[in-house]
């Protein structure tokens, strides 16, 4: 029998999050580990009348590609995936993992120079977006390998997962919708708005934002979503941040991250674990070096450390600055075959003034 929590996630990615509209090609990827969502996001899909394109994959499949692939096959995007771009109308993906730590002992140069292979294909779906030509979302669903890296029974994690998404609510797109209200009113007071300054735990840091749009995260794009992000302009972030938490990318930790950064470009970067593979992801090319993303993240329902990026940024009373590519309806002219999210927690200690108005104080958002 099918959670009904799980038929519940379903329908708000296909009535909400993308609004799926009859006759729209719809793209439905994941793992396996997910076949819950993934079946009703299908049928779902099928009932409001588009037509669904499944993709599942195998991820033993990517450790091999890893071990595996010359230069030549790394380098390889087959042309009809660049021809799926552009039929999509909407694309809605489940994500899963049974072992996040299987490319761990994967060469990271070969993930880099597979990064830079796929990314036009990024770069145009992130672009069909920014121009509402097509609609898109990625969640997860529960595993065992999630909970584990949540430290944190199977259970409880499911019970923490479809809290975060509102799926509790007796009307959890209602939820959304009054989400999205109050974080819009946050967003038309900053966007007027020139320049930011965090100060926190080995923190200093500076930016500028004035002419970029900031984008309310309100559970369309991510699910569960919560946090309002812009892109600041690239030569204008000054200072250190020390990030609380490890970042985690292609199945590894990064711990005690610290940045130094010189007109928008980070000069130095050290970590107390996994340092060589944080100086190799931000070689992969000249934009890997900058920020694309600056965002606070909002979600009351993510209170703790996950490992997962999909909950971790939404933590409300913490920052995140991504290096790498930046996100066209911001502004951003950052361009990278990366997109690294690390969090910085200002809930014990921090502050963030926006144009000398102190904004937000140990993690409350005080305008």
């Amino acid at each position: 029998m099918t959670d009904p929590r799980v038929e519940t996630m379903a329908k708000i990615l296909v009535e909400y999050s993308v609004d799926v509209q009859p006759g729209q090609l719809v793209r439905i990827n994941g793992n396996p580990e997910g076949a819950p969502l993934l079946i009703a996001v299908y049928q779902q899909v099928l009932e409001r009348g588009a037509h669904p394109w499944f993709q599942v994959s195998l991820e033993e499949a990517e450790e091999i590609f890893y071990s595996y692939a010359d230069d030549a096959q790394l380098d390889y995007v087959p042309p009809f995936m660049k021809e799926a771009i552009e039929q999509i109308g909407a694309s809605i993906g489940i994500w899963t993992e049974a072992n996040t730590k299987r490319l761990t002992n994967a060469d990271p140069a070969k993930q880099s120079r597979r990064a830079v292979a796929m990314r036009p294909l990024s770069e145009r779906f992130l672009e069909r977006a920014a121009n509402k030509e097509l609609r898109w979302t990625g969640t997860l669903y529960p595993t065992q390998a999630y909970a584990q890296d949540a430290e944190m029974s199977l259970r409880e994690f499911e019970e923490f997962v479809y809290e975060a998404c509102l799926v509790h609510e007796p009307d959890p797109i209602a939820a959304w919708q009054a989400v999205s209200r109050k974080q819009q009113r946050l967003v038309d007071w900053l966007n007027d708005k020139e320049k930011i300054h965090v100060v926190g735990p080995d923190t200093d840091l500076t930016l500028k934002v004035l002419g970029r749009t900031w984008e309310n995260c309100d559970g369309h794009e991510n699910f569960p979503d919560g946090e309002i992000f812009t892109g600041p302009v690239e030569d204008s972030v000054n200072g250190h941040i020390r990030y609380t938490y490890p970042a985690c990318l292609y199945g590894r930790e990064v711990e005690d991250v610290r940045l130094w950064f010189e007109k928008g470009k980070v000069v130095k970067a050290t970590a107390a674990k996994n340092e060589a593979f944080l100086l190799k992801m931000i070689e992969t090319d000249e934009g890997a070096r900058f920020v694309g993303e600056f965002a606070f993240g909002t979600n009351p329902n993510v209170k703790r450390f996950t490992k997962n990026i999909l909950f971790d940024e939404k933590i409300g009373g913490t920052i995140h600055l991504a290096l790498g590519k930046g996100y066209p309806e911001t502004g951003s002219k950052n361009s990278s075959a990366i997109h690294w999210d690390m969090v910085c927690d200002l809930r014990h200690g921090g502050t963030v003034h926006v144009d000398d108005v102190l904004f937000l104080k140990d993690g409350k958002i005080l305008i």
